[in-house]
């Protein structure tokens, strides 16, 4: 896979903020820095892809901790780092107690109506998390009759300090596309 684009210019200007994940994903507090060349994906994946002519990269971490989405080894938090990824594997970091649904890497497209397949969520950090997983036919309009499902997943320590998972199927018991729920803890657990 290769990829295009430049690193580009970081500039600084002092600025008030707050977490807004449209307005201000980065929850710059003193300093707002403009990041032309990085993305966040949602609230949870930031996004750094890398120039095919570059070896390495900068890369600004936001406000809290900051996971590497293949290995789940600690990256940093509020700081700008330096990373050299492979053409093949673009940068990409996981906010703290996100959780994050996979389909099977050899999967190429979604599940027809009628098919289920196995979910992998990835649970990043020691933070615990919440995810509100949508879910419809894939096929059809019937999701704006009310033909969708809503699933609940999350990650939590017990009262012993254990790390536990659930999953709370939609409280109108529409069915999902999942036969079952593997969790992978990508925090060296």
């Amino acid at each position: 896979m290769q990829l295009a684009g430049a690193v580009g210019v970081v500039a600084e200007q002092t600025e008030a903020g707050k977490l807004d994940a449209t307005a201000n994903p980065y929850e710059v507090a003193a300093v707002a820095r403009e990041v032309k060349d990085q993305y966040m994906f949602g609230d949870a994946l930031l996004v750094a892809p890398i120039a095919p002519s570059a070896k390495t990269r900068k890369v600004l971490l936001p406000a809290g901790k900051w996971y590497d989405f293949y290995t789940g080894k600690f990256a940093g938090e509020n700081q700008t780092i330096e990373v050299a990824p492979s053409l093949d594997a673009m940068s990409v970091f996981v906010k703290d107690g996100s959780l994050i649904p996979l389909l099977a890497e050899n999967r190429q497209w979604t599940p027809a109506a009628s098919e289920t397949v196995a979910l992998e969520v990835r649970h990043y950090g020691e933070a615990p998390g919440k995810l509100a997983l949508y879910d419809d036919d894939g096929e059809t309009f019937d999701y704006e009759k009310g033909e969708y499902s809503w699933t609940q997943l999350a990650v939590e320590k017990d009262a012993n300090g254990a790390w536990k998972s659930s999953v709370t199927p939609d409280a109108n018991g529409r069915k999902w596309h999942y036969s079952e729920v593997k969790w992978v803890w990508m925090n060296g657990r």
